[in-house]
């Protein structure tokens, strides 16, 4: 256990750095907890796991840093089980990863609109220029599913595609929404929160972080009020090749590592979160992988 503390204290945000952001006009959740799934257990593990009081000292530590899933001991997390450049432990419900074919099935401009298959989804959240389409075009392997432009937030709409003809990935409009009319913005605003309030199918939000930047106050509002909605969310860091500022800016593990101290100050229990990069291929097999156990759980509960 030693040596996973170890490993889990130096994935842990800097304890000096400042807070960054005033939420003085947004309020923060005093304690938000993560959920699996908004229906289950405010821990992240499963609802017959012992009590805090039950735990070691250790294993509450691995509960409070680490995405523990359910079907895994927090005493027997050891640091082969964390996927790397994550604080995602890898548990029994991970498998069947891969993908084989991909389908764009349809556009919705409303949440009623969209596909009432029954089909577990991921809906793929973020800033208008996050890197949002390069990500899901990385993702699975094939140029063009989801459209790139140089022109950030021309995704207006509410995008399914199927996976393997079993599950949907979900591509979402870019909130911050580039140079759009303010009432458009409004109308899109409104629409994908009720796309997280009412679709019964989502399993879990990936909320993407631009990393070669500083933090931004439009994420963490964002990522506060999916915590406030009890909505499942994964922190998905992108552009982690580059740094942006030249040589006075900050590398993306710096930026990754300010956005955590903020999470952590607001949130009971930290949140999954994973780095990637759809230019050197970092974190894709990882991401997949985590999906795939929230996946197979969500399959096993229904």
């Amino acid at each position: 256990m030693l040596l996973i503390l170890n490993l889990l204290r130096s994935r842990l945000p800097n304890p000096n750095l400042p807070s960054l952001f005033n939420f003085s006009n947004s309020r923060p959740p005093s304690s938000i907890s993560i959920s699996f799934r908004a229906s289950i257990s405010h821990t992240a593990s499963a609802a017959k796991s012992p009590g805090p009081a039950a735990l070691s000292e250790a294993a509450r530590f691995v509960r409070k840093v680490l995405f523990v899933p359910p079907g895994v001991d927090p005493d027997d997390v050891t640091d082969d089980m964390v996927l790397p450049g994550s604080n995602i432990v890898a548990g029994p419900y991970a498998g069947d990863a891969k993908i084989k074919e991909v389908d764009f099935v349809k556009s919705s401009s409303r949440v009623k609109d969209c596909p009432k298959d029954g089909r577990p989804e991921f809906a793929m959240l973020g800033r208008s220029n996050v890197g949002k389409s390069s990500l899901i075009n990385f993702l699975v392997r094939k140029k063009e599913v989801a459209l790139t432009s140089k022109k950030p937030g021309k995704t207006q709409l509410i995008n399914h595609f199927l996976v393997n003809k079993s599950w949907y990935i979900v591509d979402l409009p870019g909130y911050g929404f580039a140079n759009a009319p303010e009432s458009a913005q409004m109308d899109w605003s409104s629409f994908t929160k009720g796309y997280f309030l009412n679709r019964e199918t989502l399993v879990s939000v990936l909320l993407l972080i631009d990393a070669s930047v500083p933090p931004k106050k439009i994420d963490l509002d964002c990522a506060n009020w999916l915590g406030r909605n009890n909505i499942p969310i994964t922190f998905v860091f992108t552009k982690c090749d580059k740094m942006k500022g030249g040589k006075k800016g900050n590398r993306p593990d710096e930026n990754i590592r300010e956005f955590q101290e903020v999470i952590r100050e607001t949130y009971k229990q930290h949140p999954p979160w994973i780095m990637t990069s759809s230019v050197t291929g970092l974190g894709r097999d990882e991401l997949l992988l985590h999906m795939s156990q929230l996946r197979n759980f969500w399959d096993n509960e229904e």
